[in-house]
């Protein structure tokens, strides 16, 4: 059903009197008779109004026969199939049911003239072995839908089809494999961080892979100005692999920053030691005469020294030491930021996705039609 319709096909019955029909049973020996040719009797002008194909079937004899009874009933019987209008709602996809319509409506015989009814016990039957390749028929409900026009009011019968869309196809052809796709992307943020080609083409392998997902399932269905379950489903999935593509990218800028830094500390602690190197450890312990000097510290103390200790005593007292963070401590193990962020992703990317999975799921497997639409 990509194209907003269905196809049927059915064996069509009407049923009538015309009293200018009636014969002679000769005592129940003829029960009825047949023809061929409709034209020989009149018909009602019965149409499938909301039909957009159709046709006959003549092999290897047209599907067809009228049967008149002595009472001058005539029973009308063909075969036919239809392709037709069925105006989908599409927001519950691929978790939809759909309502689709068989309308027959007199097409210039008023009420006044022609009304059609349903026969009583069972007017529509459908076959026990029914077997559709993507939905379930669960139920089908019979009803009048008479219209009102400027020229009259013309009689109408409708059967609505209560379809039910079998959920295991999509689940195994679209939803496993997205979320496969998703877990390995996941994969890059294990491997080393030096491994920037195999990173890198993990990550555009399945974002390319995705993308073709989305639009093979794009092209099955028709083009609609909402927004439908399964496109919320790929886009979030999409989103996960492109943000798996886009960690890495800030990995390695995390890493280049790392590498920086490590120089500058090696470049620092390289100029501490010539410069210490350089300095005569003799020069401050003689007098330029040559006798020896040693800095004494003063026996006593000044008043001002005494205040500025116990302002520090204070100030000792009055700090808290710092608790110890759980999280903190765990990610001081890992001395580069761009380690950290790689072990961060491996916790956050799941948990989110499978918050993601359960709203997902919660909304739309719980969530009522529309008005049955």
């Amino acid at each position: 059903m990509p194209e907003l319709e269905y196809s049927v096909q059915l064996t069509f019955r009407e049923q009538w009197l015309d009293e200018r029909l009636r014969f002679n049973d000769f005592g129940g020996r003829l029960k009825y008779l047949t023809l061929t040719e409709a034209n020989r009797v009149w018909m009602p002008d019965l149409f499938f109004s909301n039909e957009k194909e159709g046709h006959f079937h003549n092999i290897i004899m047209p599907n067809v026969y009228i049967r008149i009874f002595p009472n001058g009933s005539v029973l009308y019987s063909i075969r036919i199939s239809l392709t037709l209008s069925c105006p989908m709602n599409l927001k519950l996809y691929p978790l939809d049911r759909q309502i689709c319509s068989l309308r027959m409506a007199s097409y210039g015989w008023t009420t006044n003239d022609l009304v059609f009814l349903w026969k009583e016990g069972d007017p529509v039957q459908v076959v026990k072995n029914l077997h559709l390749p993507r939905f379930t028929l669960e139920k089908f409900l019979t009803d009048y839908c008479n219209s009102k026009t400027n020229t009259g009011e013309y009689s109408c019968l409708k059967v609505d089809l209560l379809f039910k869309r079998e959920f295991s196809y999509y689940l195994i052809q679209i939803y496993i494999p997205c979320c496969m796709l998703v877990i390995v992307s996941w994969v890059s943020f294990w491997l080393d961080q030096s491994a920037v080609p195999a990173r890198v083409s993990l990550g555009v392998t399945t974002l390319l892979t995705m993308a073709t997902q989305t639009s093979g399932i794009n092209a099955s269905l028709p083009p609609v100005s909402y927004t439908k379950a399964i496109d919320v489903w790929t886009g979030v999935c999409l989103t996960f692999v492109f943000g798996a593509l886009l960690e890495f990218a800030l990995v390695n800028y995390a890493s280049r920053s790392d590498m920086h830094s490590d120089n500058i500390k090696k470049q620092f602690s390289t100029g501490e030691i010539e410069h210490s190197s350089s300095i005569d450890p003799s020069s401050e312990l003689l007098e330029p005469d040559g006798s020896a000097n040693f800095a004494m510290k003063p026996l006593v103390r000044h008043p001002e020294d005494s205040m500025s200790m116990d302002k520090l005593q204070q100030c000792e007292i009055h700090v808290k030491p710092r608790k110890k963070n759980c999280c903190r401590s765990w990610l001081s193990k890992f001395p580069t930021r761009s380690k950290r962020i790689d072990v961060i992703s491996r916790i956050f990317f799941p948990i989110v996705f499978a918050f993601f999975n359960l709203a997902y799921w919660s909304t739309y497997l719980f969530r009522e039609e529309e008005g049955d639409e």
